[in-house]
């Protein structure tokens, strides 16, 4: 139950959305923005998930994350209780070497952000980089999607 995860800008869409192997659109909000505690509620075309985290290491790449599958009821009446703006995005999994980054795409009032996150089995693990891949952005409290909830940020 511990999420260890990197986050990049992306710096040439078009050739990492080739690669993708599979997209699907998200609709995240908040019921907490605390970071200590932020909870979310994430909805997809086929299932609904409630998310709570825990606090970043100091690194900005390790958390407690607790996940629970909700029905779609559930999160629709849960968005009514949501803090801030609601953020919606297209996620691509787009594999390189041995791994697939996961490439939101942003729409509405985050149009044109970009990020590409990929998860590690370890803070240590070593991981080969696409050529696609910009400014790594781990640990930047900017990108955070809770942050994004609070606030418009525009590449």
């Amino acid at each position: 139950m511990v999420e260890i995860e990197r986050k990049f800008l992306v710096s040439n869409h078009d050739e990492c959305l080739q690669h993708a192997t599979k997209s699907i659109h998200i609709v995240k909000g908040y019921l907490s923005l605390d970071p200590s505690r932020t909870v979310r509620i994430r909805k997809t075309d086929t299932k609904a998930i409630l998310t709570i985290k825990g606090k970043l290491n100091i690194c900005g790449n390790t958390r407690f994350e607790w996940e629970k599958e909700i029905s779609a009821d559930e999160a629709s009446q849960l968005f009514d209780l949501c803090l801030g703006q609601t953020i919606e995005k297209t996620r691509h999994l787009v594999p390189f070497q041995s791994h697939f980054f996961e490439v939101d795409v942003f729409s509405g009032n985050h149009k044109g952000l970009i990020i590409a996150e990929i998860e590690l089995r370890s803070s240590e693990e070593k991981v080969a980089l696409p050529p696609w891949i910009g400014k790594e952005v781990t640990g930047d409290s900017r990108y955070y999607n809770s942050s994004l909830a609070k606030e418009v940020l525009k590449p």
